[in-house]
This record gives C-alpha cells, sequence and structure tokens, in this order.
C-alpha cells in the first residue's frame, strides 16, 4: 500500500508536494524501521529476562523438590524405624511368650521329675523293706531247719518213732508254724503299705483342698418375690383370675397369693422355668401395669434375658477352668445348672470345684490336669435335665456327652463318678473324690431339721443295738459316732471288731454325705479310798 501511493504521487506532476511527500515517506519508513530495531531488541531483553526468571523459577523449583525429596526421605526413615521398633517390639513379646512357654514346660517337667523321684524312694524303701522281710524269713527257715534237726532227735530218743514217722509229724508242725508266721509277716506288710498309701492320698487330698478356694455357704433358691403393698395382689390375680390363669399357663410355674404380708410365692420343680416366672413377675410389679397381654410381652423378654443369663454362665464357667472347645450345647446345657442346687449348693459352682480338685490332684500325681478338670467340669451334666429325662443324672449326663463329641474317657467318668458303672480308670477316681470333697466339705450342702434330726437319732440307733454299748453320741454335725462300751463286757479286740461293724452298718443302712467316723471308747476305772 505505502508503495502504491508513492508510485502515484510521482506520477503525478506536483513536483514541490511530491519532494515533501517523498521526504514525510522516508521519515516514516525510518521510524517504522527504527521501530522495528527497537521492538526486536525490546523483545530480546523481555525474553532474556523471562528467561532468566524462568531459569530463577526453575532453580527455585528444583531447590524445592531437592527439599522436598529430602524430607520425604527422611520421614520414609522415620517410618522405616518405627515399622522396625514396632517388629522387634512384636517379636521381643514373642520371644517373651515362648519363654514363658519353655519355662511352664520345664516347670511341668520339673514337677514330673519330682513326682517320679518321690516315686522311686518309695519303691526303693519297699524294696528294702522286702529285703529285709526276706532276710527275716531266711533267718527263720535257718532257725526252723536247727529246731527242726533238734526236734528229730529228741522224737526218736523220746517217743521211739521211726524216722519216717517223726520227720512227717514234725513237717506238719513246722508247716502250721511257717504257714502263721508267713501270714503275720504279710499282714504286716499289708498294713504298713496301707498306712503308707494312706498317708499320700491324705496329702495330695488336703493340698488339693488347700489350693481350692470356695464358698462355704450353701445357696438358697429364692422364689419369693416382693410386692410394694397387698393391694397389687388383686390386680395380679385379675378379674375372675385371668392374670393369674394367663401367668401360670405361660410361664408353666404355680403363682401362690396367700395372707403373707407383701409377698408372692413362685413354685416349680424346673429351676429355669421358675427363675423365668420370678423374673415375669418382678417386670410386672415394677410396671405396675398388669394385663394378658403385657404378661406375655414380660414373659418375652425375660425368656430372652435368662436364656442369655444361661449363655453367659456356661461360657463363664468354660472359661474360668481354661476349656474352650466344649459343644455349643453343651456349654448351654453346663449354664442351666446356674439355677440348679443339690441340698442347698450350686450344682455349676460345684461342678467348678470339682474340676479345680481333680485338676490339682491329677497334677500332684504326674497326670495330664486338662482331662481331669474337663470331666470334674460336665460330671453333673445331667442333673440340668434329669427332670425331664427318666434316670440317673449321671447316666444322664454321659449320654449327653457322647451325643456331641466328647471322648470315651471323659464320658465314662461322668458315668462312673456315683458307681452307675465300675471305675476302670485313675480320671474316674480322681472324678468320685474330688465330687465327695466338694459335696462333704463343712457348709457346703444342708438338710432341712427334721431330716438332720433323725439322721441323727439314726446314728445312736444302730451304735446302741450292739452288746456291751453303754452310751452313744452323735457329734460335729452327724459326722462323727462316739460310743462308749461297758469294759466288762468289750475287750480291746471286741471294740476294733464293734467300731467295724457300726461302720458296715451305718453304710448299708443309710444315705448320707462324705463319710462318718466311728470312734469305740472302753475306759476301765480302778476307785479305791485311803481311810
Amino acid at each position: 500500500m505505502p508503495g502504491f501511493c508513492l508510485w502515484a504521487f510521482l506520477n503525478d506532476g506536483k513536483t514541490e508536494l511530491k519532494g515533501k511527500l517523498m521526504i514525510e515517506f522516508l521519515w516514516i519508513a525510518l521510524a517504522a524501521i527504527i521501530g522495528l530495531i527497537l521492538g526486536f531488541v525490546v523483545t530480546r531483553f523481555i525474553a532474556n529476562a523471562s528467561a532468566k526468571r524462568a531459569a530463577s523459577e526453575a532453580a527455585s523449583l528444583l531447590e524445592n523438590a531437592t527439599i522436598q525429596a529430602e524430607t520425604i526421605r527422611r520421614e520414609a526413615a522415620i517410618e522405616m524405624k518405627d515399622e522396625a521398633l514396632k517388629y522387634k517390639q512384636e517379636v521381643d513379646r514373642e520371644n517373651k511368650e515362648r519363654m514363658h512357654e519353655v519355662r511352664a514346660a520345664e516347670n511341668r517337667i520339673a514337677q514330673r521329675e519330682e513326682s517320679l523321684d518321690r516315686r522311686s524312694d518309695t519303691l526303693d524303701a519297699r524294696e528294702h523293706q522286702i529285703s529285709s522281710l526276706q532276710g527275716q524269713v531266711e533267718r527263720r527257715v535257718r532257725d526252723l531247719d536247727n529246731a527242726e534237726k533238734d526236734l528229730n532227735l529228741r522224737l526218736e530218743r523220746i517217743a521211739g518213732m521211726t524216722p519216717q514217722e517223726a520227720k512227717a509229724e514234725l513237717l506238719q508242725t513246722l508247716k502250721d508254724e511257717v504257714t502263721h508266721e508267713s501270714a503275720a509277716i504279710i499282714r504286716d506288710a499289708e498294713a504298713r503299705t496301707k498306712a503308707e498309701a494312706d498317708k499320700t492320698a491324705r496329702m495330695i487330698l488336703s493340698l488339693a483342698i488347700q489350693r481350692v478356694a470356695a464358698d462355704h455357704s450353701a445357696e438358697n433358691t429364692v422364689s419369693t418375690i416382693h410386692i410394694p403393698s397387698d393391694d397389687l395382689k388383686g390386680r395380679i390375680i385379675g378379674r375372675e383370675g385371668r392374670n393369674i390363669r394367663s401367668f401360670e399357663q405361660l410361664t408353666g410355674t404355680n403363682l401362690i397369693i396367700d395372707d403373707t404380708p407383701e409377698c408372692v410365692t413362685i413354685s416349680c420343680f424346673d429351676p429355669i422355668r421358675r427363675e423365668i416366672g420370678r423374673v415375669t413377675m418382678e417386670n410386672l410389679v415394677a410396671d405396675g401395669r398388669i394385663h394378658p397381654a403385657r404378661i406375655e410381652e414380660m414373659y418375652g423378654k425375660a425368656v430372652t434375658f435368662v436364656n442369655q443369663r444361661v449363655q453367659e454362665a456356661g461360657e463363664q464357667a468354660a472359661f474360668d477352668t481354661g476349656i474352650h472347645d466344649l459343644h455349643p450345647e453343651l456349654v448351654k446345657t453346663l449354664g442351666r445348672l446356674r439355677y440348679r442346687t443339690s441340698y442347698g449348693q450350686n450344682v455349676l459352682n460345684h461342678s467348678l470345684e470339682v474340676a479345680y480338685l481333680s485338676g490339682v490332684m491329677a497334677a500332684e500325681l504326674g497326670l495330664d490336669p486338662v482331662p481331669a478338670k474337663r470331666a470334674g467340669l460336665l460330671h453333673d451334666l445331667g442333673k440340668a435335665v434329669d427332670h425331664e429325662v427318666e434316670g440317673s443324672h449321671a447316666v444322664i449326663g454321659a449320654d449327653l456327652a457322647r451325643r456331641y463329641g466328647e471322648r470315651p474317657e471323659i464320658v465314662h467318668a461322668i458315668e462312673a463318678h456315683h458307681n452307675d458303672v465300675d471305675p476302670n480308670s485313675i480320671l474316674d477316681v480322681l472324678v468320685q473324690a474330688a465330687d465327695a470333697v466338694s459335696a462333704a466339705r463343712p457348709g457346703a450342702r444342708k438338710e432341712t431339721l427334721d431330716a438332720y434330726i433323725k439322721r441323727l437319732e439314726k446314728l445312736e440307733e444302730i451304735a446302741n443295738a450292739h452288746e456291751g454299748v453303754e452310751r452313744t453320741y452323735a457329734i460335729q454335725a452327724g459326722r462323727e459316732v462316739r460310743v462308749m462300751v461297758e469294759p466288762e463286757v468289750v475287750d480291746e479286740a471286741t471294740s476294733i471288731v464293734l467300731a467295724h461293724d457300726i461302720a458296715h452298718q451305718i453304710e448299708s443302712e443309710m444315705q448320707y454325705p462324705g463319710q462318718i467316723k466311728v470312734v469305740v471308747i472302753r475306759e476301765s476305772r480302778a476307785i479305791d479310798y485311803a481311810k
């Protein structure tokens, strides 16, 4: 366009105007050139400045990235140290647990070694006794040989018998003497062995009893419910007795409302149903609204509550004894024993005591305590359902245990703890002994006053029926009978036989917990006066 304008002016005839325009055009072109040059220079300057700023920012970013990378590296190092520390602590903890297990195993091994040492010492003592008895027998035999020779000479010289006749008579005499002396020696050895066995058994039982801390008060089954006022009794009965009928039909219990102030009584043979009825009635009394629909609602809540407590009781008993692989149905049945009593003793607490005692005695004998504790815990399992199934609770419990996969030795120990079947293992005997100790300890069980008095009278009656008995006293709550005899009629040997006869008659004619000690006292007095 500028070139076209320039060409148009040059072709025009006005020369002066053309020169001015030419000069202006040159100045404009020069200015444009200079502007281009300046623009280029400024652009280069700006580009250089931008490059420097970009380089500076890049350096700054690089430095920040380097710092962040270093920070991340340090944090990663710290995290790695923390992880390493945690892993080390976990390894240390596992090592401590393993060392604890190793020490426990060493302690068990040491206890078994001590038990074996004691058995070895006992066997050595018995071998020494047998050696001593053999020496005595050999000396007796030599003495008898010498006596035989002397007797042969005397018999031949005095009686004028032939040697064969004298020999036969002498042999018969010696045979009788040797038989008598051998019997005396055997009886003496048996007495010493029995005394040693009794001493060891008493030591083990006393140690087991000392190591088990049990409550000494019998538990009562409470079925009496307190109510705020006697006016509530009419609401409990309801119009025409509809409330009490609904309650008894739902709970399966008998509700007794009499003249006793501010209380009602629930009666039922099933302890679980009695507990459900008690909880239901307490909730109804606390709520105040008593009608058939409310009774049904409270009954449902009580069933859920009691079943939950039964499950918790069974799980707690298994946890306390360290038995964690019981079948769920056995755990539930075991929990039902929380509401079962026997002579006032809570059966679940009794089962725990038997488990502890069995485990302690098994450990003292060098046996595995776990099967003993398991059998002790389950030995009265049948009492949870003995009101629903016919038969002995030992047989019922054994059937339950067998049904839910318990080992045969555990099942047999349950079945044999009351001699329904003959015991055939140490485990059976341990459970029997632990059951007897738990039931016979002072305060474990109770009986009614009438039954207690009748038992004492029966003990005195049995002892007084024997000849030569002067007076009889039943003491220590019927656990000991002291028999005074007439010294002119009963001598020392007869008193021993009398004590045995009285004890045997008590065993055959009476039912009692634990054992009864029979003491026969024979006293001779010589009295005179100096005048």
